[in-house]
């Protein structure tokens, strides 16, 4: 394939093929050929297989396939037959249909700065319908944007007519991704359970260390070295879903509780930053309480 021919490929022709299924030889092989046999050609490939008990195989492709829009519907048809024998469980995603978005703030907004950010300059490849906050805080810095911004205040007393209101938003704008980007409120079970494996949420902890709330508080008390933020889909265990990404920064007696909370701030920003845009890109698979990330 010629240079100029690589560089001018149309991104909407630009597809993703997610499978995870028992481990067995010739699985690699047999998803190669078909995406051959169907004009595709794969730019990139991550797989990984487990060595516990459960003997499984996970695999990411990224290929390129002319007039892939018009196919894409006797690929999928076509695809079954080969899932059926390896017991397949796969999903394809299409660059065209970009994943839209709502961000979940409330008085804290460093996280949804961070994701304003990488919107604005490209980075963040989704669509923003909308800003859901208990606080007006986040109003002034959404609205000029152009994004819608929702205020609706929320506390326990009130917590099922608020998260009806929001479900009603989430389906008025399609939305495929949730981002909790530093919304303390607790979600409740109803909630959760329309959104398996779609609502992303930023623990200022390095979890499963400090679950639940004033950890900065808590890991300064307790002295410790390093401190973290952690990532992960939200399940109806508190700080206990799958976990994304993590990391840390090193501290010292010299940090007290304020800095520990800056130094937090940005481990925060950059964990929930990262998580989002992978799972855009497609590159999670989740497996019990646990995930596959093809970085």
């Amino acid at each position: 394939m010629s240079i100029f021919t690589q560089y001018n490929r149309q991104k909407e022709n630009i597809g993703r093929l997610l499978v995870k299924c028992p481990d067995k030889p010739g699985i690699v092989a047999a998803l190669s050929k078909f995406l051959y046999d169907h004009g595709a050609d794969i730019m990139e490939s991550s797989q990984y297989s487990s060595d516990d008990e459960s003997r499984m195989f996970y695999i990411r492709f990224e290929y390129y396939c002319e007039n892939l829009l018009q196919i894409r519907s006797q690929m999928e048809a076509a695809f079954k037959t080969l899932a059926n024998e390896f017991e397949m469980d796969f999903n394809f995603t299409y660059n065209k249909n970009r994943k839209r978005s709502a961000i979940f703030v409330s008085k804290e907004i460093h996280c949804l700065l961070e994701l304003l950010w990488e919107w604005q300059s490209g980075d963040l490849d989704t669509d923003i319908p909308l800003v859901i906050s208990n606080h007006e805080t986040a109003r002034e810095i959404v609205e000029p944007l152009g994004i819608p911004f929702y205020y609706i205040p929320a506390n326990k007393d009130i917590r099922e007519e608020v998260e009806a209101k929001q479900i009603e938003l989430m389906k008025e704008h399609d939305i495929d991704v949730l981002i909790l980007a530093r919304y303390m409120q607790i979600l409740t079970p109803n909630f959760v359970q329309n959104f398996p494996n779609q609502i992303i949420n930023i623990h200022h902890s390095f979890l499963p260390a400090f679950i639940g709330a004033r950890p900065y508080e808590r890991a300064y008390e307790r002295g410790v070295k390093l401190i973290g933020a952690t990532s992960h889909y939200v399940t109806n265990d508190l700080d206990e879903g799958p976990i994304i990404e993590q990391d840390i920064e090193r501290v010292d007696h010299r940090d007290n509780i304020a800095t520990l909370k800056k130094i937090g701030q940005q481990v925060e920003r950059r964990v929930l930053a990262r998580a989002v845009k992978w799972h855009l890109q497609d590159r999670i698979i989740v497996k019990d309480n646990k995930t596959i990330v093809f970085h």
